[in-house]
Formats: structure tokens, sequence, C-alpha cells
């Protein structure tokens, strides 16, 4: 225990240098875009000159560059992430309010990819070179080739228009009526998934026919214990690792992916409040779900880490 904490604790400090440079890439992005924040903060109000110059000495928008960036970083530090344009919010109000919906979106889609990515692997690598593995390495490879948008249009015109079988959109808090988020979270959850899944399946597979021809496999197999018993108490556990590497790169896709399937679905979560965002010309909340996103994909990352020291011991004593 004191090793992993170890560990963990040396993660953690090499993650800062790490949000340091992604907040000043996205202040840098932000700041050298076309969209100004005093313009913006006044559209369709027409400001006088002065008025411009008032708003942008008040927020210190005239302030050597250095010093905006502190005064940033702070800001940050203090859970401030500025102000709408738009609706005069704080945005760290309006990000609170939409990030709740795209976690749930994008754990409800990794849930079902990882469950699928298990299934469909495992199958196929025990009866590897055989019908069934033939029919998940097509499938796998079809949903690679299929991008999440396509899926999510296939599926409102023929499951949701054609049969009735989901809504076409919305969404129902699932404190009001649990049937109700299930039914409006499906389809987007699975349009998600499936190409993760896909995917992972492949790595899943590889993985585990490469455990299964290892000599420690035929040796417990031939000392009596059973198929089933050896992959899942050895083989599944020296082989999560790839697919655990892959995983975590592939939650950067779903919170990502989120942003398109928000808006087809019309779920009101950050990628439809970004979307809204850049129409309307709102560079403070544009900035804050990306910062929030961000840090998000870090802390994912930070996750997957834990799960390579419990899934292999071995790792713990490398990397000491």
């Amino acid at each position: 225990m004191t090793a992993i904490v170890r560990i963990l604790a040396r993660r953690i400090v090499l993650l800062v240098p790490l949000l340091l440079g992604i907040v000043l890439f996205v202040f840098l992005v932000m700041r050298f875009s076309d969209v100004d924040p005093a313009s913006a903060f006044f559209q369709g109000a027409n400001p006088t000159p002065r008025q411009l110059h008032d708003f942008r000495e008040r927020n210190g928008l005239l302030d050597p560059f250095p010093v905006r960036y502190v005064h940033f970083v702070g800001d940050l530090l203090h859970g401030d992430l500025g102000t709408s344009a738009l609706t005069r919010a704080p945005v760290v109000d309006q990000v609170t309010t939409a990030l709740p919906l795209t976690l749930q979106l994008t754990f409800l889609g990794l849930g079902i990819a990882v469950v699928l990515a298990l299934l469909g692997g495992v199958t196929a690598a025990l009866h590897r070179d055989r019908l069934p593995d033939q029919v998940i390495r097509v499938a796998s490879l079809t949903g690679v080739a299929a991008p999440a948008f396509w899926l999510a249009l296939l599926m409102i015109q023929y499951l949701a228009v054609d049969l009735g079988w989901f809504p076409t959109g919305g969404y129902v808090n699932p404190g009001d009526s649990l049937s109700g988020w299930l039914r409006t979270m499906t389809l987007p959850a699975i349009a998600l998934s499936l190409p993760v899944a896909a995917q992972l399946t492949r790595i899943v597979r590889t993985a585990v026919v490469e455990e299964l021809d290892k000599d420690y496999v035929r040796t417990a197999v031939g000392s009596g214990l059973p198929p089933l018993v050896v992959v899942g108490r050895n083989v599944l556990r020296n082989a999560l690792i790839n697919p655990l590497t892959v995983l975590g790169l592939r939650v950067g896709y779903l919170l990502g992916g989120a942003v398109v399937i928000e808006t087809i679905f019309s779920l009101p979560g950050m990628g439809k409040l970004m979307i809204d965002a850049v129409q309307n010309g709102d560079p403070a909340v544009v900035q804050g779900v990306v910062l929030t996103t961000a840090t998000g994909f870090v802390v994912v990352n930070l996750v997957i880490d834990i799960l390579y020291l419990l899934v292999n011991p071995r790792l713990r004593d490398a990397a000491r």
C-alpha cells in the first residue's frame, strides 16, 4: 500500500505542470482568436469606443500578457471560469449544470463499450479462427469504420422514428423518472460507444490470444483447472494491460464525441453548451468548457494509472 501511495503521489505531482500547460494553451488560443470579449459582452448594444475601453480596463484586458495569465490562473484556483457574455451568469454555474449530463452519457457509453469489448474479445479469442471469431472480427471492423454521428442518425431513423421504441431527442432527469432517463440516454450512449467497443474488441482479442499461447496457461489447463477459471483468474488479468491503455485514450474520444451526439439528440450537456457558445460568440463559456473537458481527460488517465497498478502488481515494482 505504501508503494502505491508513493507512486500515485509522483503521478499527481507530474500532473501539475501538465495542467498548467493545458491552461496556458487554452489561454493562448482564446487570446489570439478573432472573438473580442468586450465586443461579445456588448453584442447587439452598439457600444461606444469609450465603453469598450472601460470594459477592457476593468477586466484587465489591457494588462501585459504575463499579468493576464497570472490573474487567469489565480481565478481558476478560486473556481472562477469567468462570466458569460450572453447570460451575464458565472460560467462555472453553466458548466456545473451541463457537466452531470455529459458525465452520465460518457460513462454510460464507456460501460457499454467495456462490456461489449470484453464479451466480444474474449469470445473471439476462445474460438480463434472459427465462425464466432470471424463474425466478431467483421463486426468490429464495421464498427471501427462507422462514425458515431452516422450511427446516431441511423438509430434515430429506424429505432425512434420508424419503430417508436425510443424518443428522437430530449432529456429526462433520472430523479424524475429512471425509465424516462434510460429511454432518452440509451440511443446516444450506444451510438457513442459502438466505435470504441469495436476498437477495444480487437485489442482484447489480440491480448487474450497472446496470453492463451503462453506456457503457464497450458500448464494450468493440463493440471486439471477448468479453462474458464484459468481465463477468468489469470489470462484476463494479464491481458487487460493493453486494453486499459487504449481505454484511457478512448475516454477523450467519448468526451469529444459527446459534443456531436448531444447536439444530434438535443441533450443539454457540455457539448451543446459549447456549440451554443461558439454560435453566439461567448468566449468565456467556450474557454470554460474546454478547460473542464481537458481536466477531466487528465483525471481519467490518472484513474487508468491506478487501474494499471491494481491489475498488474508487477507494474508497482517496475515503477519504484
